[in-house]
This record gives C-alpha cells, structure tokens and sequence, in this order.
C-alpha cells in the first residue's frame, strides 16, 4: 500500500493559487473572503471557485483558511461562508474556532489550525475523535514528538517546512493583541516579534544593544524532508499566504523536485495529485525572500534559531569584498551578477546596508551610490536577483498532465480517444468532411496538429493514427477534433475529483483525564462546546496568561543557557546579571521568565510602564 505525500503551498490571491498548482503543489492553502489569520489575504468565492475547477484537472486539492476566533454575531456568517466554499468545490476548510462545531455546517472536512497549538499526542488524539480530518502540527515539534503523535492517531498530520517563523507557539501569542489592540488569533498580528529590543537585568544593566531578539530566520527542512516522512508527516506546508509569485514558483518548484526524489526512491510513497513538472529554471530558496534558514528544533532541541541583526531578506551569499573604491567596489565570487542586482551587508555595528549595481565589469561591481561602512573583507550577499527573478517571471505552465490520444477514421467521422496518466479514459467522435489529398503524409500531418496542445494542462505524449493516406483533413477540422477531445478529458477530469466528506464525531466524548488542555473561546458555543467536552475555557482578553510562550529561549541563543535541566539563579554572581531578564523597546518594558524544567521561555508584560508613544500609564500597553 502506498501513502500519499502532499506537498502544500500558499496563495495569497487566485494568481498565486494559479501559480501554485502550476508549480508542482498537490494542494494549496488560500484565504476566504472573511476570518483568514491573514486578514491581508482575502479572497472571494469566484476566485475560490475558479481556483478549486483549475487544481481538480490535477486532482489537486484546495484549503481555505477560515482560522480565527469569532464573537457572537460573526459565527453565523462564517457557516454561511462555509457553506458556500462547500457548494463552490472546496476540498476542506481550516478552523481555530469551536464554536463552529456547534454550527449547522456542511460535510466539508474540517482541518485543525496550527493556532490550536497542535503539539500533544493525547490533544491530536481527541482531535480525531472530534472528527476532524488533518491537523497541523506546532512548528516547533521534533522529530521524535512528531512520531509520538503519529503514533497516537491516524489523522494525516500537517507540517510546515519552509518559510516565516512565529516565535510564540501559534494560538498563544498574546503580544499584538494586548500591546496594540491587534489580535494575532484574529488575523491582526502586528508583529511585535519582528521588533528591535534592548536585553536589560532587572539593575537595568543593559546587555545588548537594540537588537531582533525575537525574530527568527526562516524555516528550511528540505534537508529532512525523509526523516519528516518517515516520522508520520504527510502534507508538507510552505509558509507564505502574504508572499508574491516569485516566492511561490519558486519555493514551491524547489520541494516538488526534493519530494519527487523521495518518491522515485521508495515506493511506499506517492504524489498526492497527478501530472508533472519540467521547470526551466533552477529554484534556488535563497533567491527570494529569505531570511537566513534555520531548521528550528526538529533535531536539535538548543537550537539557536534568531535572525537578531535584521528582520530583512539578506538573500544568498556572494562572496568577500576585495577593494572598495567608492562607488566602484571588486568581489571575489563565482557568481554571476548583473545590472539592476540588489546587494546588502552588514556594517561594523551588525546593522543591515543596501546597494544597487549599476554595472558589471568582470568581478567589479559599479555601485549605484557608495555603500556607507563597506570594507574590504566583509560579506557581500545578493537580495535581489534580477536574471534569476527574470526567469521566474517567464515560468508560467512547466505542469503538465500526459495522455495518450488514438485517432482513427470511420466513413465520415473521426474519433479520438484518450487515455491519461492515471487510466482515465474519454473518447469524442465528430463528423469530419475530407477531400483526395494530393500528396502522402496524412497522417504525420494529423499527428502534428493533434500535439498542438498549448494553453492546455495536456501533454500529448504518445499519438497513433490510423487514417486512409489518400485522405486529406483540413488543419482546422483536426484542431476542431483536438479541442472537442481535450474539453470532453478535462470534464471527465472534474467529474472523477472526489471530495471525501467530513467525518463524524465520536458521541459523547470527553477529554480523558484531570490534566485538560485550557482552549481559547471568544464567543457562546465554544464555551459550551468546551465545557461539555470537559475543557477549560481560557478568554483571549484575560490577562492571566503570559504574552508568549516559546520553545525558543534568548538566554540560550545568546550563549547564556545553564545546563540543560538545571535551574537560573535569582541573585547574580559576580558579573552574571540579576533576574528577571527584560526586553525593552520604544513602546514599553517586557519581562522574561525561563522554566528550564520544559525548556521554555514566557514573555510577560509589566504593569505601571510609561508608554512613550501615548504617555499613558496602563497595564495594557
């Protein structure tokens, strides 16, 4: 038996959902049009729809994001919008929410959030029994936790494994909301991770310069994707719903060969979706939007995952500068750079400094202005390709889906039938007038036309004719029978997509025992759903839990970590600094506490801090 291996991409909008599937993605993830945790990535239901038609000839699927907390009055008009993604060809809907299981909703599958802080074996367990059908796993699970889940339920188990990094575990940030108004489980997040802070003692004695203590690089497993699979993951996600096309070609085309190789090699793995992919380009994750990789915890559990210096894209390494004469600057790199490229560095004091070249002689760079604090010896990286993203931009249709056509002649009507890939047939007749030909060759001619198959999702692989020589068909007529042929395929195609329906919750089920998982509920029916499910309620507005919990922990990215399992002193010694640890920005002061028992580091907000931006005096910064 062999397990399908779904690779998952993001769509922004219909042209990045396009994008995707044409790319290689066995299902992508999109917004709707309300209740997306990317409130900046809505969508409408026609583009949904035209979206879900495109990636079924594939037999690709499509998700919707409808993963946020919902108040009262919204929760009706997302199962309305539910339904109307069910009537409109989605595959399944993903939800934080509840109160939506209280709902009168449609059979559409249902896939828990990674906002519902899937990291428990015992919680994806229940999950299941509450019929939902994939869960996306926390980010910052390892190797073995993951096949622990793996072990406790037959879900399909979703896993990111590239792009942007939430340093909180997802669903238990609470910094936006509380510091800005702007609720990350409302699709708000205002992303206090990706600010500059101060490291202080609690003598406020300062013990680093303003750096991005809470942003991390961003997520490259496709050195794991094996060891994913192996381990019980099954649908491996790209980050990026707010991303361009560039990014999604080409992240996506990167993992569809990485997962391709996978597959060539054991068998016990396959595609998810049909088709195949001949790019004619090389992806290269580093040539859009990139951060610096990490590949967070999944291996190692004191990791050191930050992108302190900069939240910027920093791009790929070029090389070592060799002379800086102003504007004009030599490199030593095997690199190619070219006209319009787009450069960076970081200067003396770590801070991240831009160019742009104007023009390229050999291995010398002239720049479009002199790069302040550039000097000889320092790292050159290039943020912005332009042959590369030129490339890209050309890269529309590399996906294909191969059948096999027979044409043959009987009296006055030509027949053609189709067999693709996966053994599905169709078969078109179509009454064909013919004249004496004049020449031999009839049918090298027809084979030539029937391959013309451009601004389809067909490839014609393998063609047979069988037709008298001494008949001639009309271009236009063969034409004529091609496109009848390949529109009567691709609605067989859409006809053979199956939906599977969403499965039924176990009756009467509670959570097992006196150690319940506090949920988030912002609405009547959640509550009532949790409670009768034996499960606490946790408000998101009350101020009891910390901003952030995070696996990630500054003490040990900074080199400050004491020995695994052991415990931080209070008071200093020496020069150690005294704790609590504190981050401080322009807009307040945030204390840090470390339970080196689980290994995780809360973020925790104080009371009684002078906001510079407001004056204010508040808790509620």
């Amino acid at each position: 038996m062999t397990h399908p291996i779904e690779l998952l991409a993001p769509a922004r909008n219909l042209e990045c959902g396009l994008t995707a599937i044409n790319h290689g993605a066995d299902a992508v993830y999109i917004g709707g049009p309300q209740f997306g945790a990317r409130k900046a990535a809505a969508n409408s239901i026609e583009d949904i729809a035209t979206l879900a038609e495109y990636a079924h000839q594939f037999f690709a699927r499509v998700y919707v994001a409808a993963n946020t907390l919902l108040d009262n009055r919204e929760l009706e008009e997302a199962a309305g919008i539910i339904h109307e993604l069910w009537n409109c060809g989605v595959d399944a809907v993903i939800i934080q929410d509840f109160g939506l299981l209280e709902c009168d909703l449609p059979p559409l599958p249902l896939h828990a959030s990674t906002q519902m802080d899937n990291r428990d074996p015992a919680w994806v367990a229940f999950l299941e029994k509450l019929g939902f059908s994939q869960v996306v796993l926390a980010r910052e699970l390892m190797l073995t936790e993951i096949a622990a889940i793996r072990a406790a339920t037959s879900l399909p188990l979703e896993f990111f494994v590239h792009g942007s990094l939430c340093v909180s575990y997802s669903g238990r940030c609470f910094f936006s909301e509380r510091a800005a108004g702007r609720s990350a489980n409302r699709g708000e997040c205002a992303q206090f991770c990706r600010h500059g802070y101060r490291l202080t003692d609690s003598d406020g004695k300062p013990l680093t310069g303003t750096r991005h203590l809470l942003s991390l690089r961003d997520l490259d497993l496709s050195a794991h994707l094996q060891a994913l699979l192996e381990a019980g993951v099954s649908s491996l996600k790209i980050e990026g719903r707010l991303k361009d096309t560039a990014y999604v070609k080409n992240i996506t085309a990167f993992y569809r060969l990485a997962i391709d190789k996978l597959l060539e090699k054991d068998s016990v793995w396959r595609r998810a979706s049909s088709g195949y992919c001949q790019f004619d380009f090389v992806p290269n994750p580093k040539k859009t939007f990139h951060r610096g990789a990490t590949d967070y915890f999944l291996t190692h559990r004191h990791n050191r995952p930050a992108a302190v210096d900069s939240v910027k894209s920093i791009g790929e390494e070029l090389g070592t500068v060799r002379t800086v004469r102003g504007k004009t600057i030599a490199v030593n790199t095997n690199e190619t750079v070219t006209n319009g490229d787009g450069l960076c560095f970081f200067d003396r004091d770590r801070h991240l400094v831009g160019c742009r070249v104007n023009r390229v002689e050999g291995d010398t760079l002239h720049l479009a202005a002199e790069p302040p604090g550039l000097e000889t010896g320092m790292l050159l990286y290039r943020n912005h390709d332009s042959a590369f993203l030129r490339r890209l931009a050309y890269s529309h249709m590399p996906r294909r889906l191969g059948v096999k056509a027979g044409v043959w002649q009987e009296g006055e009507t030509l027949h053609c039938r189709l067999r693709d890939e996966d053994g599905l047939v169709s078969a078109t007749a179509m009454a064909a007038a013919h004249e004496a030909a004049k020449t031999s060759g009839a049918v090298a001619r027809i084979r030539q036309q029937m391959a013309k198959t451009g601004g389809t999702v067909f490839a014609l692989d393998e063609i047979t004719v069988r037709v008298d020589e001494n008949c001639h068909y009309a271009a236009a007529t063969i034409n004529e029978l091609r496109r009848q042929a390949l529109a009567a395929h691709r609605q067989l195609r859409l006809l053979m997509h199956l939906r599977p329906e969403r499965t039924r919750p176990t009756e009467g089920i509670a959570w097992p025992d006196d150690t319940p998982p506090p949920c988030l509920a912002t609405n009547d029916k959640a509550r009532q759903f949790l409670r009768r499910h034996g499960l606490p309620v946790l408000a998101s507005d009350d101020p009891s839990p910390p901003l952030m919990t995070c696996r990630y922990c500054i003490k040990n990215q900074l080199g400050m970590c004491p020995k695994p399992g052991g415990k931080t002193p209070k008071k200093s010694s020496g020069n150690s600094p005294i704790e609590p640890l504190y981050l401080e920005d322009n807009v307040g002061r945030w204390r840090l506490e470390f339970d080196c028992v689980t290994c995780e580091m809360r973020v925790w907000e104080e009371t009684g801090i002078r906001c510079q931006e407001t004056g204010s005096l508040s808790c509620n910064l």
